[in-house]
């Protein structure tokens, strides 16, 4: 089964959220319909970037997945860029 990876750029906090929410929010909500492969969080370049990697049967399951996970997300943190990548042998090309 295929690998995808939902990457997102977080913003500001919402109100009564904290920061511990964030990454745990993003990973249930991926695996209340999906199978969770992992899911990080990194600096990069000043920005707080949260990956969450899952499979799905194909692109257009992985985007609802994404979708999901978007939108569970947002919900405790303000989400001002996420972008939805596919496993194909070495590298990840961009899904949609």
């Amino acid at each position: 089964m295929p690998s995808y990876r939902v990457t997102m750029t977080i913003g500001m906090l919402r109100p009564g959220s904290s920061p511990e929410q964030v990454q745990p929010t993003a990973a249930d909500a991926a695996a209340e319909i999906a199978v969770l492969e992992s899911s990080t969080v990194d600096v990069t370049r000043g920005e707080a970037r949260l990956v969450v990697r899952f499979t799905a049967d194909d692109p257009e399951l992985a985007l609802q997945v994404a979708r999901h996970v978007v939108a569970s997300t947002d919900r405790v943190a303000h989400i001002t860029y996420s972008t939805v990548t596919e496993r194909d042998g070495g590298t990840w090309r961009r899904v949609g």
